[in-house]
Order: structure tokens, then C-alpha cells, then sequence
């Protein structure tokens, strides 16, 4: 245990940092300054403050359930999340002190990539399983003192909210007579974010200075790549229970902006469409909208992605729009299919390594979870065409999976072929994706025999979602 301890107040091996000029507690500092409209005020660090709720006894179990729940890799000091109990029970009470005088210093978030589909990859930034609970811990508090004055039509991670909500909203403006839209893409958002500005705009509503002081101490505690540690000058770091609210928080002020102007809008994180009447209000829109996230937020625009034009075709969420009847409807964007049946052919890939059980069970995880996400689309038709195709690769699968002549033989006996023409097909030399299609193939995996052999088929999978 001792090589995967989390210290408290001082920098560990495990923990690379830079040295900080900044103060290593609150004693000593000066009074945090609040500002308002009109003048500025002395924030009192009082006994019913949000940091004393932060360390209750009830939030921080709340903050250990959730982060178990979640699960997750160990941070830079390899903490596991089976880890984590252990540890508290040795080191609350340093844990909770030093959260108290601010001689806490989270440790740096640990840097992967994972592929973003399109042949890049998107940076995530692990934190340890201790900062994962501090950082679960603040959120909580600080969640219901920011919902009630988030917008109506923002989506993204808030409570008993999700993108089927942000998607109706979307069709119910376009039903409206909004046929066009500006779709915004914020250039990296996650990673720019200017920490002055954050502490700026965290600063109007938090009146606790210990809040803010270790808020700024998570934005500026680094990234370790490998062996090297490296500073985090902007950005909030994304995989961390708290960056999803910081994010929210930051980009309520466009929100806000929206709304002053009248604009029908749904936004889902930093994906954000923003509705009008006319092709030339939307270009209108976007030119003046893209001005004040530049000048007023700073965070940068990707302008060769923010388009504005007619709704139809526009992506948003994983999902398009088109108009039957004079009524919107939802489809699946063809890259999120292209994405689908990527991944369908990985999971039905010949040298995955993958027998029977974990092959099902891994198909049968993300069918259903993909069909879920979009089971407000019309895909039917497109679902009955690509299920042909995944059949296909299942019988390929199970083939080769047979591999000796012998198996071949006495499963096609199994299957209802006849012994004359199992023995004939068991010793064929043609390629598996040849024989997948043959009429021998078809007969003995045909659906029925899938079903018993407990494969997920699309269309069956489709059926009980939309049922």
C-alpha cells in the first residue's frame, strides 16, 4: 500500500509536480475579493460555508459510492478504486484537515488518448482515485447552486437531463418553423479554456475563497505524459468528475447571450445548434455569435466545421434531421453508422481472439447500447440491409471457428445438413467470407439456429428497444 499512497500536504514521488509560488494554505493570504456589478465585497470564510459541506461526513459518502460506482483506471500513483476504502480509513482525518487549512494538492492528471473515430484521438486526463473524490465531492455541492440558473435548453450532464431531451427540443424548434440552424463547434473546447476566466465567472457565485483556491489548484495541477510532467497553463482537464460542471459553468454565458437575443438554441455540452427562420438570420447569427466566444469567452471556434444553412443533413449528437410530411424526423448521421459497423467488424473480426461466450456477450453489450442511444431514429430499413451484412460475418466467425474438417462435418450434421453434403462442404478449400455466403451456410446458421445459439441479431435487438 504504501507505493500507491496519495500524500496529503506534501508533493509525493508518485505525484510529479512543478514547484508553485502559489501559497500552500489559507493562513497568512489575503481576504478573497468577490466582485459584483457595482463594487467589490469581502467574502468571510464563515463555519456554514460550502467548503465545511464539501468535507461532510454525508457528502463524502455520497462522493465514495459514486466514485466506486464508476470504476475507472488508477491515476499517476496507480491507485485502484479497490484501494480507495483502505486508504480512507487510514487517512481521512488528513485528508479532511488539510482540505480544511489548504495544504491539499491534488496530484497531476494522468494523459491517454482514445481515438476519436475519424482517425485522431481526443485527450482524457485521468486523475487519482483520492482527487477523483474531492473533485466528486465539490461537484455535488456546487451542482444545485448552479442547476437553478443554468438554461432551460442546456443538455448536457445535469441532472434528469440527456440527449433524447436536447433531441426533441431540437425538432420541436425546427417543427416550430426553424428550418435553419448554425451548428457551433468549439475548436478543442475542453482544452482551452482560459482558467482567469473561469476563476472569474466561478468567482460571482461562489462566496467561499477555500472553494475557488482548490478549484484553481486542480486547474493548474499538470498532466504527466509518461515519464514527463508537463504544466496546464489552460484547459480543464477532460475525465474528472468536475470538468463536465466547469465546462456548464463556463459556457452558460453563451446561454445567457442566446437567450438576450431571442435565439431558439440547444446546446449539449460544447456541441451547441442555434435555430432560425432563414438561411441569411443563420449566417448573420453565426458571424456575430462567433465574434463573442472569441472576444468574450475566448475559447476558439473551428469556422471551417460552424456552418449555417438548411437543417437537413446537419449532425448533432450522433444523429441527423430531414423533413417527411412537413414534420421533423430523426435519422442516424451516416458517420455514426460508419462508426457502427466498424465496430460491428471488430467485434466479428476471424483472429480477435474472442470465443463463443465473450464474442456474444460483447456483441450483445454494444447492440443494445447503441440501439438505445438512437432508438429515436428512423433506421429500420437501414438496420434490415446492415443486419444481412452482420449475419454474414457471424457465419464467417463460427466457421472458421470450427476449423478441422472433422467439427465441420459433425456440425453441419447438427445444423440439419445432410451427411452427403456436410461431408462434401466440411472439406472445401474456399475462403471463409466465400463460404459465409453459400447457400450451405445459410441453411445451417440461418436465424433460427443464430437465435439458439443465443447470438444478438440486429433486428431482434431493434424490436425489444422500440417495443
Amino acid at each position: 500500500m504504501k507505493g500507491r499512497m496519495q500524500k496529503i500536504s506534501t508533493p509525493s514521488d508518485n505525484c510529479p509536480r512543478k514547484d508553485r509560488t502559489a501559497s500552500e494554505s489559507y493562513a497568512g493570504v489575503q481576504t478573497f475579493i468577490g466582485i459584483t456589478e457595482n463594487n467589490l465585497i469581502e467574502v468571510r470564510f464563515g463555519g456554514d460555508d460550502l467548503l465545511e459541506r464539501i468535507v461532510s461526513p454525508t457528502n463524502l459518502n455520497r462522493a465514495y459510492k459514486q466514485v466506486m460506482s464508476n470504476r475507472g483506471s488508477g491515476g499517476v500513483d496507480r491507485m485502484r478504486t479497490e484501494e480507495l476504502l483502505p486508504w480512507l480509513h487510514r487517512h481521512k482525518e488528513s485528508l479532511i484537515n488539510s482540505l480544511m487549512d489548504g495544504t491539499y494538492r491534488p496530484c497531476p492528471v494522468l494523459r491517454v488518448e482514445i481515438p476519436k473515430g475519424n482517425g485522431q484521438t481526443r485527450p482524457l486526463g485521468i486523475p487519482t482515485v483520492v482527487d477523483r473524490l474531492v473533485q466528486q465531492s465539490i461537484s455535488q455541492v456546487l451542482t444545485p447552486l448552479y442547476e437553478v440558473e443554468f438554461s432551460e435548453t442546456s443538455y448536457g450532464f445535469r441532472p434528469k437531463r440527456g440527449c433524447h431531451d436536447g433531441l426533441r427540443k431540437a425538432q420541436s424548434h425546427i417543427n416550430s418553423g426553424y428550418k435553419y440552424a448554425v451548428d457551433l463547434d468549439l475548436e478543442k473546447f475542453f482544452d482551452t479554456v482560459s482558467h482567469s476566466r473561469l476563476i472569474e465567472v466561478l468567482s460571482r457565485k461562489i462566496r467561499d475563497g477555500r472553494v475557488i483556491s482548490l478549484i484553481h489548484k486542480y486547474l493548474h495541477a499538470g498532466v504527466q505524459v509518461g515519464d514527463r510532467f508537463g504544466e496546464s497553463l489552460s484547459g480543464v482537464a477532460q475525465g474528472g468528475p468536475l470538468s463536465p460542471l466547469l465546462g456548464n459553468i463556463m459556457l452558460d454565458e453563451l446561454d445567457k447571450e442566446l437567450e438576450r437575443r431571442g435565439h431558439p438554441f440547444v446546446r449539449y455540452a460544447d456541441d451547441c445548434m442555434i435555430f432560425c427562420r432563414s438561411k441569411r438570420a443563420a449566417e448573420r447569427t453565426r458571424d456575430s455569435i462567433v465574434g463573442f466566444i472569441e472576444n468574450r469567452l475566448h475559447l476558439r471556434v473551428n469556422r471551417e466545421k460552424t456552418k449555417a444553412g438548411y437543417i437537413i443533413g446537419m449532425k448533432f449528437l450522433g444523429y441527423s434531421f430531414y423533413v417527411y410530411s412537413g414534420k421533423c424526423r430523426l435519422s442516424v448521421h451516416p458517420k455514426s453508422l460508419d462508426k457502427f459497423k466498424t465496430k460491428l467488424k471488430e467485434l466479428t473480426g476471424r483472429s480477435n481472439g474472442m470465443g463463443y461466450a465473450q464474442r456474444k456477450e460483447s456483441l450483445r453489450y454494444f447492440i443494445m447500447g447503441w440501439l438505445e442511444y438512437f432508438k429515436l431514429a428512423d433506421m429500420k430499413s437501414k438496420l434490415q440491409e446492415m443486419d444481412m451484412w452482420y449475419r454474414r460475418r457471424l457465419r464467417m466467425c463460427i466457421w472458421k471457428n470450427w476449423k478441422r474438417v472433422r467439427s465441420r462435418f459433425r456440425n453441419l450434421i447438427r445444423c440439419g445438413i445432410e451427411k452427403r453434403k456436410a461431408w462434401e462442404w466440411a472439406n472445401t478449400r474456399k475462403g471463409y467470407w466465400h463460404i459465409s455466403n453459400s447457400w450451405i451456410l445459410s441453411r445451417a446458421l440461418n436465424n433460427d439456429n443464430l437465435r439458439r445459439a443465443n447470438y444478438p441479431l440486429l433486428m431482434d435487438c431493434y424490436r425489444k428497444v422500440v417495443s
